[in-house]
């Protein structure tokens, strides 16, 4: 009794039962359509998020979340720079490292990097050590020429444990019979495995004095890699030691290191959002359908409102009460839906494995086995926010064509 007039009549449209069965399909029709688009986006923009996450993490556990180096040649001043670092509280982590691009050979030929480590201070910034199938880190002893692989990278060259494998660097050097490329063999004392594909194929670690040794650059490095509390500060740590450093620095962070993979993963997560709304716009049409024939179909009902005085703008709300009211009830059973189906999705993919016997994601081919999931509340509401403001703009049509209704030309066949 203290609602305003339009809505009380909107609510008693939505709640009456109606004479023509089709119209009542049509607004349950809309009612379903909006839910299931609403809870498809939800949790196919949950998958992505998580294999987002999941790829960001592997690449994170070798990645450092900043590097320090010198322009174009060796950071010589090396141990002031890891020292300096570390007694900023926002650094967990430094230890330096030299990287040269090679051409790896055995049975065959692949190209890789190769990183010299120090293993004792690798464990700061990385999860190498973890992360190997065979043998230590620790094997990378200075002078021993050991070199630990990624599997992808040995099975590639055709190596195991003991086997020896030539590096070939760019540079030249001098001799009798003219310029040489720079050899020197390493053994195999390693394997690791990331399930990253990036590392485990295309890089190679090796003990910082040998690569040096190599590399003829004395004592100097590459760079200082950084491992931080928050990696979301990694361009600002970085950039301030570089700043606290005597001499002109280059400063890298993960996010510009791999801008173009993290731009093309937001780029096709919106594309596929876009996508997935025309689910929505479905469910949105089909509601200026029922509508359109619900207002057909009370147009006697609104003559006689108007003739006891409700203004063309009431009779509006009265519709656009109604309309509105189906695309929230749509809504919130597709938040709720999409919800639950993106917490049980992984009890859901085994189901389907089981019944079928078939593997969705066969270990063999990929580095990721299971569905990861990220449901993040912003995407959930910005949904529900889209779906709502359709929901709207599909009941202003058939609204503002019931509020034009003459009722003399109502009523006259009544």
């Amino acid at each position: 009794m203290f609602k305003p007039i339009p809505v009380a009549i909107g609510l008693r449209y939505l709640r009456a039962k109606r004479r023509n069965g089709f119209i009542s399909f049509i607004s349950l029709a809309s009612i379903l359509g909006i839910a299931l688009g609403v809870a498809a986006l939800i949790t196919t923009l949950a998958v992505m998020s998580g294999f987002q996450r999941e790829i960001r993490d592997r690449m994170l556990q070798m990645a450092a979340h900043a590097t320090v180096s010198a322009y174009g040649e060796p950071l010589a001043d090396w141990p002031q720079a890891v020292e300096q670092a570390l007694a900023d509280p926002r650094v967990a982590g430094a230890a330096p490292y030299v990287e040269k691009e090679a051409l790896l050979s055995g049975a065959r030929q692949q190209p890789a990097f190769v990183r010299g480590v120090v293993p004792q201070d690798e464990a700061r910034v990385s999860v190498l050590a973890d992360k190997m199938v065979q043998g230590e880190l620790a094997s990378l002893t200075p002078g021993s020429f050991n070199i630990v692989l990624g599997k992808e990278l040995a099975l590639w060259l055709g190596v195991g444990i003991g086997d020896d494998v030539v590096m070939m660097l760019a540079e030249t050097r001098g001799s009798p019979i003219g310029a040489l490329p720079q050899l020197k063999r390493f053994t195999v004392s390693g394997m690791f495995e990331v399930g990253y594909n990036e590392f485990d194929k295309g890089f190679a670690f090796a003990n910082m004095s040998d690569m040096q040794r190599l590399l003829r650059i004395g004592d100097g490095v590459t760079g200082v890699r950084l491992r931080l509390h928050d990696m979301d500060l990694s361009w600002e740590v970085a950039r301030d030691l570089a700043l606290a450093l005597e001499g002109p620095y280059q400063v890298s962070d993960w996010t510009r290191e791999n801008a173009n993979m993290f731009q093309a993963l937001k780029i096709e997560k919106a594309i596929m959002a876009i996508l997935l709304s025309l689910i929505i716009a479905m469910g949105a049409f089909n509601l200026v359908s029922s509508q359109v024939m619900l207002v057909t179909d009370k147009q006697a009902d609104i003559a006689i409102l108007r003739t006891l005085g409700l203004t063309p703008r009431a009779v509006m709300q009265v519709f656009m009460v109604q309309g509105t009211l189906i695309g929230v009830f749509g809504t919130l059973l597709g938040v709720i839906g999409g919800i639950v189906l993106t917490l049980n999705l992984e009890h859901i993919l085994l189901g389907i494995e089981s019944l079928f016997g078939v593997v969705v994601l066969p270990r063999d081919v990929y580095y990721i086995t299971g569905l990861p999931t990220d449901l993040r509340s912003g995407d959930v509401v910005a949904i529900a926010v889209v779906a709502l403001v359709m929901a709207f703009f599909a009941t202003l049509y058939p609204a503002w064509r019931a509020a034009r209704t003459a009722p003399a030309e109502a009523l006259r066949y009544e």
